[in-house]
């Protein structure tokens, strides 16, 4: 457990834009900052950071909540994890016992999978250094490749005995379970009961997460076995996924940003080469071919990248491939192709990191006006294959988002294929046309396929009178910001204003009992609670009646709470509410006052008026639905008494809503 005093201190030093910027490149606008989403996928940025407030929100798929909420949905942290992260980024210490091995038993798998793979990446680290045989063949096979000691230690790299189960044997007996050795594929277990490491003579290189996490492993053998093969990696676990990992992202992620540049090699050495030649915007998708998520990953931090490859034929076929995908989602794309038989590490090693640095930013080439070079190369005069290669390249011209950049590539490469550039233009409007069509039918069936969804389970729901799945089911598919209804609008309004003002001090004038003008000055909290106790008046929506509460019951006990209180209640529902009110999705221009002379005034400046309005419009809310109900209710039949008694609520609460009208400046017709 974390002591309350801990947390507050970690609270009071996080700076949710230092947080989030070493996942998302951040752009300032107004007193904001912009990006887009690592959430969901998005070419136009909507995701708001606002350091004022300490909190983030999409507005395009609504996540919302503050740094340790971030944490917790971007790295899949649970909450303690997420507050250690946050003391171990500003040095602030927590008091922590060492583990034994029944608290290691009781930690929920994720977390054990996580524990055990750091475990493993810090022993393998230390036998590189520490153990005979490892220095002898681990430490020697990285000398050997010219990597200093400084930038083994940066990436973990580390080195498994040769040795049937010596990791796992150590593992076991610092209190991790065999379950969790097979989950994370560190150690293989047969039908016969025998066990043995995955990684037994192999030279290690650990996968890390954005954020540091060990997730998983890469081992390299040094025995000339022949059966042997020549790289091993983690399997796929709960933890680590290999499609969705880059390697060096943690250790480039800095300079990607910084630089607005990524380079994308194809090797785990290949990064530690590069990083260590100074290029250390450099990653790799580690042999696999290059996937969606992978792309997105690096999206986050530019929109920039060049891909590095061999310059064989199938380094040359790799580059084709991958680029497709890189400008479907609106990357700017270069490639760069080492000599045949060279890639960034042997080319390095034979020129030195001068030479690399100089190489790859001479022979960076525009993708299509690569790609369009090499296909008339091999279609040497074919009229068939050129024909061909029109297509081929209009459909890759067609991937690319912005008009400018298309009508560009249109006219080098009509100028480079020799045909006239009309012919090139008519091409690409038909292939756009038919890509769009393609995507709209995509889009029109997953929305079918969503609504039948959507559909079958609320007709289970209803055939089984499960009341209370169908209303969770309606919450989660309509979050009050999506409501439109009259209902939502003021009572999210009066929740705004406390979320946002409570702790604010405003002053109201009064007619005291000598009929006299004075002014009170209170919290906006207390103002509003009193105000709705004094009628007895509540939420409809759920989630903005239990908020009213917190502050209501806070308030009795002489306590004013601001809205980081609510995220410290570590509830996601009411995190991503609260995140939502208090994030303004616009900014006013500088224009406005510096250049047009025009001073709009903020919230606060009519802050005690907003707060009288926003209760006297709420009120009018309840009095109009009020005298709804007993209008329907007079169409049914009744007694005359019942009548009477309805007819004389319904006079009194029509003189109160004029009483409202007037307050508000509004004209009653009815």
């Amino acid at each position: 457990m974390i002591k309350p005093e801990t947390i507050e201190r970690i609270m009071d030093a996080v700076r949710i834009e230092d947080v989030v910027s070493e996942f998302v490149t951040l752009k300032r606008r107004g007193a904001n900052l912009l990006g887009c989403c690592p959430f969901h996928n998005e070419k136009t940025p909507s995701f708001t950071v606002s350091p004022a407030k300490g909190i983030f929100k999409c507005f395009g798929c609504g996540e919302a909540g503050n740094s340790v909420h971030f944490l917790m949905k971007h790295e899949h942290f649970s909450y303690p994890e997420a507050l250690r992260y946050l003391a171990n980024k500003y040095n602030i210490e927590i008091e922590e016992e060492q583990l034994t091995p029944d608290q290691i038993e009781k930690q929920t798998e994720r977390e054990a999978l996580f524990s055990v793979s750091d475990f493993a990446q810090k022993y393998f680290a230390d036998l590189l250094y520490n153990d005979e045989t490892g220095r002898a063949i681990g430490l020697s096979y990285f000398y050997e490749r010219g990597l200093s000691d400084n930038i083994i230690k940066r990436f973990g790299l580390g080195y498994c005995l040769d040795d049937w189960e010596n990791f796992t044997r150590h593992a076991i007996s610092n209190g991790y379970s065999e379950n969790v050795l097979e989950k994370t594929g560190l150690t293989i277990f047969k039908d016969d009961g025998k066990r043995y490491d995955r990684f037994r003579g192999r030279v290690m290189f650990p996968v890390f997460s954005v954020s540091g996490k060990v997730l998983g492993f890469s081992g390299r053998v040094l025995s000339s076995e022949k059966q042997a093969a020549k790289y091993v990696n983690s399997p796929e676990s709960e933890i680590y996924n290999k499609s969705k990992t880059l390697y060096g992202i943690y250790q480039a992620k800095g300079a990607i940003s910084k630089l607005d540049l990524c380079y994308l090699v194809e090797g785990n050495i290949d990064v530690i080469t590069m990083h260590q030649a100074g290029i250390e915007n450099t990653v790799a998708s580690s042999g696999t071919s290059l996937t969606l998520e992978q792309i997105k990953l690096i999206h986050r931090y530019t929109k920039n990248i060049t891909v590095l490859y061999d310059g064989d034929s199938a380094g040359i076929k790799a580059a084709l491939r991958a680029v497709n995908m890189l400008l479907e989602e609106g990357m700017s794309v270069r490639v760069v192709l080492f000599p045949d038989g060279d890639d960034p590490d042997s080319y390095t090693r034979k020129y030195g990191s001068e030479a690399i640095q100089q190489y790859v930013v001479t022979q960076a080439t525009n993708f299509i006006i690569f790609k369009t070079k090499i296909l008339l190369d091999e279609a040497k005069g074919d009229p068939i294959k050129k024909a061909e290669l029109i297509k081929d390249i209009v459909s890759t011209i067609a991937l690319v988002p912005e008009l400018i950049e298309r009508n560009i590539y249109v006219k080098e490469c009509a100028s480079l294929l020799d045909i006239p550039e009309q012919t090139l233009a008519t091409e690409l409007a038909r292939a756009i046309s038919a890509r769009r069509k393609k995507q709209f039918d995509k889009q029109a069936e997953e929305q079918q396929q969503a609504a039948t969804t959507i559909e079958t389970t609320a007709v289970e729901a209803q055939q089984g009178n499960d009341i209370a799945k169908a209303e969770e089911l309606k919450k989660t598919l309509l979050m009050p910001e999506l409501q439109d209804d009259a209902t939502d609008v003021h009572e999210r309004k009066l929740i705004s204003l406390l979320l946002n003002y409570g702790d604010t001090m405003i002053k109201k004038t009064f007619l005291n009992d000598q009929g006299e003008e004075d002014v009170e000055e209170n919290y906006v909290a207390a103002y509003i609670v009193a105000d709705l106790m004094n009628d007895n008046l509540s939420f409809e929506i759920p989630l903005y009646q239990e908020i009213y509460e917190i502050y209501k019951t806070k308030l009795l006990e002489g306590e004013i709470i601001d809205s980081n209180y609510f995220f410290a209640l570590n509830r996601e529902d009411i995190a991503t509410l609260v995140a939502t009110l208090l994030v303004v999705n616009y900014t006013v221009s500088d224009n406005w006052k510096e250049r047009f002379r025009i001073y709009v005034p903020s919230w606060e400046d009519n802050l005690d008026k907003d707060v009288t309005q926003s209760l006297l419009r709420f009120k009018q809310q309840k009095l109009d639905g009020r005298i709804k109900n007993i209008m329907e209710q007079l169409k049914r039949p009744m007694s005359d008494d019942d009548t009477m008694m309805l007819l004389y609520d319904l006079n009194n609460l029509k003189k109160l809503r004029v009483m409202v009208a007037r307050e508000l400046n509004q004209i009653i017709t009815s």
